[in-house]
């Protein structure tokens, strides 16, 4: 039996106090063999940085993510910041020698010489190119100092996505379909409801988890052929439709004094999307991203194969089954994210941050930094979600199949 060498603790640097960050510092705790350290935090507000750092405990904390940049005993930065900081501060940090995790998306489109006002009704033709300009120079910047990129995909790593690779091996199926959706009541950040911060809408912000999971899976699945000498399979085209929903006459009818129970006000994103992906192999995957969702999250990936079918649902699990007679019974507890009430039946996961893959993910990117190996979610993993993306956007402007260049 082989045992992984202990080795000295890999030092983080945070940037972001917010609810990302939060998801990433619960994850480091429980990291074994390698282990983390999370030696500063920085945040836009000061008072905000350490407060988050005093809960988890963290010694520093800065209103200046450069000063993270500055210490020597950090090895890693981790970027948990809003989407249009990300270009920025990754190349900051790749120009510093630092390794390098960033939260979902990569990056996108927020304004520029030929964006218009609001930001959203850009051409998508012009987003597209310069997202992809954006991740193409973190790429290279993170390739020529020689440092690791890490791609925070959590479903990735979701712990059913991995039973499930193991699955389709044995099966010797390819996957024909795949199935996939993120879906919940809405952000209530303001900046989600901006293009110029959030880089889009619900396609961006939730859609980016079930097409890095298609795109992921069939990227494997190439690869595992020949004895892991296989070619990934990759995005050929993408068709796409996109709404705001709480726009349409349908909503408008509701009658007046009715609660509104999901989030409103999107100024130039949209708030509902489905996007179909067609592979170099001619199979498809089908993704889904809505902010027009009740009962909570809503995170599924189903696999259709030749020979069977494998259905992944890491929000909805029957293990754990809790009845309340009011909201109140569970005063401060949060049963299951995105649940407007906690009266009734919920189905709280019994660890959050395991099931939807973020402990797994972290403890995979320290390893990474531990033992100099590439992570299972990388930079190109991350660039093809964000052509995938805008690729889509600028299907659903122009009514159009639109082919990529992998």
């Amino acid at each position: 039996m082989s045992v992984s060498r202990s080795v000295d603790p890999v030092r983080i640097g945070l940037a972001g106090a917010g609810f990302a960050a939060g998801l990433h510092l619960r994850a480091y705790r429980s990291c074994g063999n390698p282990a983390a350290r999370v030696v500063a935090i920085a945040g836009a507000h000061a008072g905000r940085a350490r407060k988050t750092a005093d809960d988890y405990g963290v010694a520093d904390a800065y209103d200046d993510y450069r000063r993270l940049l500055d210490r020597p005993d950090v090895d890693v930065i981790d970027l948990c910041v809003p989407n249009n900081l990300h270009h920025e501060m990754a190349l900051a940090a790749i120009a510093a020698g630092k390794h390098l995790i960033i939260e979902k998306p990569l990056t996108g489109y927020f304004g520029g010489p030929e964006a218009s006002e609001p930001v959203g009704k850009t051409p998508r033709s012009v987003m597209l190119r310069e997202a992809l300009r954006s991740a193409d120079e973190i790429l290279a910047a993170a390739e020529r100092a020689g440092v690791r990129l890490m791609y925070a995909e959590n479903f990735v790593y979701a712990p059913s996505i991995t039973r499930a690779r193991h699955l389709v091996e044995l099966s010797g199926s390819p996957i024909l379909e795949v199935r996939a959706q993120e879906c919940h009541s809405g952000s209530h950040a303001a900046y989600a409801k901006r293009w110029r911060q959030a880089g889009g809408g619900a396609l961006l912000r939730l859609g980016a988890h079930p097409i890095g999971a298609a795109l992921h899976l069939k990227r494997w699945e190439g690869q595992r052929r020949d004895g892991g000498a296989g070619k990934p399979i990759l995005l050929q085209s993408v068709t796409c439709e996109v709404a705001d929903l709480t726009r349409t006459p349908a909503y408008a009818a509701l009658p007046d004094g009715s609660r509104r129970w999901l989030v409103e006000d999107w100024e130039d994103v949209e708030n509902w999307a489905c996007a179909t992906l067609t592979f170099d192999d001619g199979t498809r995957a089908v993704c889904i991203a809505s902010d027009t969702v009740l009962g909570g999250m809503d995170d599924t990936v189903q696999l259709y194969l030749a020979n069977g079918r494998i259905n992944c649902n890491f929000t909805h699990s029957t293990s754990l089954q809790v009845y309340a007679a009011e909201d109140a019974v569970f005063p401060g507890e949060p049963l299951q994210e995105k649940l407007s009430s906690n009266a009734g039946w919920s189905y709280p996961p019994i660890d959050m941050e395991y099931m939807l893959g973020y402990s797994p993910e972290i403890q995979d990117f320290v390893a990474c930094v531990a033992y100099d190996r590439p992570p299972l979610s990388d930079g190109p993993l991350g660039r093809a979600v964000v052509e995938a993306i805008y690729a889509a956007y600028l299907s659903a402007e122009e009514g159009r199949r639109v082919e990529v260049n992998p």
